[in-house]
């Protein structure tokens, strides 16, 4: 399913609200915000290490450095894959795969075998597994349910596994997963189930199909991107983003991107009696690689930390309606994203994100009810602490571009964002 481009000129449905704040001649409009999101979606994808990624983070040292804070670049090592040719193929029809990292290529010449559907008991041996997931918005291979069906298709004699992600849009989605995930049995890949009725046809006859994965696997350097506004005080305020993801990520990253540097602009010109730390976080598709060095390596300690808020994915995408195999965009947000706060500051957030679809139901921060960086965060021990995350009908599609995100969808989280930390910081 393909996101419909008729009616995308509807309004985006929180236009007339006044803006919450200036900074200096900045105004943190609705205008502003499209903006920014225009520029980062215009890098095109970000996987960690990439030209898309690598571009993000070099305009935000940029543009951080204009406002006044210290930028430094934090490097590290991550996978990567450069894709030549990435599709599954049966006798007279050829569609595109998502490669599932870390890569497992197969050269260019493929892998070719039966098909077979993975469900029942029976061997499968020199077999490719057609694996069926049920509908849901897909974002990790570490799901269980995705590893409990891998581990049986590699406990029956398979060798080679395709991942069909059912959800809202019938989009192949790429899923995350660990730097150092132990290798299957053979290539992983990830088919749309848009495209999958001749596949499934295929491993139900036994028709012979050939998987191709070949490209350039490896490891390439990635950096952290850190800015400080040092004031001499005894504590900090740390905002971190991630800005790396498998494709645009217009919604995904770029919601949160323009939330985190409205934040920048607005701290810089306060004279608030801490010092402020903003991370823009690489390698988050590798299950929060970047996030894991910055911690171990750079955050100020919890004693030190007197607000961490974690500005995560999918703070303000669009909604759409299923109108048959059609989507149809809405004018206001999808309410599949959630707000978690300690005991401290839940009020302040809560009063803030009042009336926000998803973000008014403010959740107690803790690693079991959070997702991605937050939860390590939560992990090490910050005493006060919040953090947004999410996924919308196109998390992790290649379709998750501007059609899937406005500025002026974004601006009431900003705005709200402000509030909360004004309230906070001054008490």
């Amino acid at each position: 399913m393909r996101p419909s481009r008729r009616g995308l000129l509807l309004g985006a449905g929180t236009a007339g609200l006044a803006p919450f704040a200036t900074a200096g001649e900045v105004l943190l409009d609705d205008a502003w915000h499209q903006t920014i999101l225009e520029r980062y979606a215009a890098f095109g994808d970000k996987a960690t290490g990439g030209p898309g990624d690598m571009a993000t983070g070099a305009w935000l040292e940029d543009e951080l450095t204009r406002l006044g804070f210290q930028c430094h670049r934090h490097a590290f090592v991550s996978p990567f894959f450069d894709a030549d040719q990435t599709t599954l193929t049966i006798e007279g029809h050829t569609a595109a795969v998502i490669p599932q990292a870390p890569v497992t290529p197969t050269g260019p010449e493929g892998l070719s075998a039966p098909l077979a559907l993975s469900w029942g008991s029976g061997r499968l041996d020199g077999r490719i597994a057609l694996i069926v997931l049920p509908s849901r918005r897909w974002s990790s291979a570490l799901d269980g349910l995705i590893q409990t069906r891998l581990n049986d298709v590699w406990g029956r004699g398979a060798i080679g596994a395709v991942l069909i992600t059912t959800g809202p849009t019938g989009d192949a989605l790429a899923l995350n997963a660990p730097a150092r995930l132990p290798p299957g049995a053979g290539p992983i890949a990830v088919l749309a189930p848009n495209d999958s009725e001749p596949f499934l046809d295929a491993a139900a006859e036994g028709r012979t199909g050939r998987l191709v994965l070949s490209g350039t696997a490896g490891q390439r350097p990635a950096f952290n991107l850190s800015a400080r506004l040092s004031r001499g005080a005894d504590k900090a305020v740390v905002l971190s983003t991630p800005r790396s993801g498998w494709f645009t990520c217009a919604a995904e990253r770029g919601s949160g991107i323009a939330v985190w540097l409205a934040a920048a602009h607005w701290l810089v010109r306060r004279h608030d009696p801490f010092d402020v730390e903003l991370v823009a976080i690489s390698g988050h598709e590798y299950e929060n690689l970047g996030g894991e060095h910055y911690l171990e390596a750079l955050a100020p300690k919890p004693e030190r930390t007197r607000l961490w808020v974690h500005v995560g994915a999918n703070l303000a995408a669009r909604d759409w309606h299923s109108y048959g195999r059609e989507l149809r965009p809405l004018p206001g947000p999808d309410a599949q994203r959630y707000l978690l706060a300690s005991p401290d500051v839940a009020d302040s957030f809560a009063r803030a994100y009042a009336g926000q679809p998803g973000l008014e139901a403010v959740y107690p921060a803790t690693v079991e009810n959070s997702a991605g960086e937050l939860t390590n965060i939560l992990r090490a021990g910050y005493p006060s602490a919040a953090g947004f995350f999410g996924n919308h009908k196109f998390h992790h599609s290649r379709n998750d571009d501007l059609r899937c995100v406005t500025g002026a969808l974004v601006r009431p989280v900003s705005e709200a964002l402000r509030r909360a930390l004004a309230d906070i910081l001054a008490s």
